[in-house]
């Protein structure tokens, strides 16, 4: 009963920290761009962003291990406070290269606490699960598709407060709520969660089984996909088509809630096995080749011209892909638990989120380049082509349990 005690406290604990980080992705994107920015410069608000959470995820790892769980989850939503405030501080007054500088830094802020949290809060899943690979799937799956759920809600919430208080006022009331979080965080989980003894030298922390670092490789790309069109391009497009702020994050948020969704059914839609990899990693394989021909159909709609609304074609389209990337990455989640050991699992589990950190930077960056030069078109093809990498390193994932204390 502790276990599923202390799985629910950091699901919760989670689900607020999303919810104010997608908020915050909505509310620095749709104002930026009501100012005037540019694809590229608003890709670039962004960056930091990412860049910071691969380091927070590698190094978090290790102090989650070292420190304990709790604690790394309390610097984690303190970090996030102190990013909105700072962002709140925002002086309209100041020169753009001023205001841009002063938003990086905030996001770098709020990326260090988003990948601190996250890492923290998946391996607690680790920590907690001890009925074997079925229950690890399903709680796996349930935190991962309810958090991405609240994350899309947090985008609806961001363009309502965007658009019904204003800027500043929206920054303090998330403050607000990750201030109750985290007081709930502190007093209710015990101090020694998830203290492992953690690597000694960065050799030993780098020292991964073949199939966490095959994983960790097919996340960069499967990310990557999702971002590149998901950033930039895609809200973009919609408001070029005459959306409104508040029809962007809804639809944005409708995508992400039921991507939600559909990662917390996934134990049932997948064929399961009680080795735990023997019949998972054949699906990962499947759903990756099912994914990754939808961006491309889309990108060929887009081109032939004549098909009817192009944001219709974009909206139906991307349900399509958000079922089948939910499906995938929701197998992607349990693999990684399923590979890690033991003891460290939670650096095994740093190390896997700094490539998934990774594959978001390159994503952005790819989706404000590609938007400035092709439009959204061209952010699906690039979309496609990465899955294609995706793909290719599913297909060389290990099948047998054995196979996770192999080095390479």
């Amino acid at each position: 009963m502790s276990g599923i005690r202390n799985y629910l406290v950091v699901t919760g604990a989670y689900w607020g920290f999303t919810l104010t980080d997608g908020a915050l992705r909505m509310l620095v994107l749709l104002h930026f761009y009501q100012l005037g920015y540019t694809p590229f410069t608003l890709a670039f608000l962004f960056l930091l962003y990412e860049a910071a959470g691969i380091f927070a995820n590698f190094g978090g790892g290790w102090l989650a291990a070292r420190f304990g769980i709790p604690r790394m989850l309390s610097i984690g939503l303190s970090l996030q406070i102190c990013g909105l405030l700072m962002l709140s501080a925002l002086d309209p007054a100041w020169g753009a290269a001023m205001s841009v500088a002063w938003v990086v830094a905030a996001q770098g802020i709020s990326g260090v606490a988003k990948d601190l949290t996250k890492t923290a809060s998946k391996s607690a899943i680790k920590a907690t699960s001890q009925q074997g690979a079925g229950q690890l799937f399903r709680w796996v799956a349930w935190f991962t598709g309810s958090k991405n759920a609240m994350k899309g809600f947090g985008f609806f919430v961001g363009g309502a407060l965007l658009q019904f208080v204003g800027f500043r006022p929206a920054l303090w009331l998330l403050v607000a709520l990750l201030a109750v979080v985290l007081a709930g965080v502190l007093l209710s989980l015990p101090r020694e969660l998830g203290k492992a003894k953690a690597s000694k030298s960065f050799k030993e922390l780098m020292a991964k089984s073949r199939g966490v670092n095959l994983l960790a490789g097919a996340r960069i790309f499967m990310f990557g996909s999702r971002d590149v069109w998901f950033v930039v391009g895609l809200p973009v497009f919609l408001y070029s088509q005459g959306w409104h702020y508040v029809g962007v994050s809804t639809f944005l948020a409708a995508w992400t809630i039921g991507y939600g969704g559909v990662q917390a059914l996934a134990p049932s839609v997948v064929r399961r096995s009680e080795d735990g990899l023997s019949r998972e990693v054949p699906e990962a394989r499947l759903w990756a080749a099912a994914l990754t021909a939808i961006p491309a159909a889309i990108a060929l709609l887009l081109a032939t011209g004549g098909v009817g609304r192009p944001d219709v074609i974009v909206v139906v389209g991307l349900a399509v892909f958000g079922f089948a990337f939910a499906v995938n990455s929701s197998l992607h989640s349990y693999l990684i638990l399923a590979y890690a050991g033991s003891e460290k699992a939670a650096e095994d589990v740093g190390f896997y989120y700094a490539a998934n950190a990774g594959g978001r930077l390159f994503g952005i960056l790819l989706s404000g380049i590609l938007t400035q030069w092709g439009g959204l078109q061209a952010c699906l093809w690039g979309s496609a082509a990465m899955l294609a990498a995706c793909m290719a390193l599913t297909f060389m994932l290990p099948l047998r349990a054995e196979a996770r204390r192999i080095v390479i």
